[in-house]
């Protein structure tokens, strides 16, 4: 999974409802689509790649906060990933509402 960095080199996250969503995408032209929505597409985008299980089970848990993965979000597809504890494998899968986003 490609996540968007912050000027600072942190992960790009969105808060809501009380849980702090790591903003992925499931490849470049995925985010290119998001960039677009927003038109952000201009601009620079910095990722850091990650494999999905790690990002969810492994950094997740270390944002401080109920926390999960906002996969494609403002896409067809868009999927929420939250944390639910334990390794790889453990996290539950959550559809997001069409068109919703994090």
């Amino acid at each position: 999974m490609l996540v968007p960095t912050t000027p600072d080199g942190g992960l790009w996250t969105a808060d809501h409802d009380g849980v702090r969503w790591i903003c992925a995408f499931s490849d470049e032209a995925a985010l290119a689509r998001f960039a677009r929505a927003r038109g952000e597409a201009p601009r620079a985008w910095r990722c850091r790649t990650f494999p999905g299980a790690h990002l969810l089970d492994e950094v997740a848990p270390l944002l401080g906060a109920p926390a999960g993965v906002a996969l494609d979000a403002g896409s067809d597809h868009a999927a929420l990933f939250p944390h639910a504890g334990g390794g790889a494998g453990a996290a539950v899968h959550r559809d997001s509402t069409p068109g919703g986003r994090p």
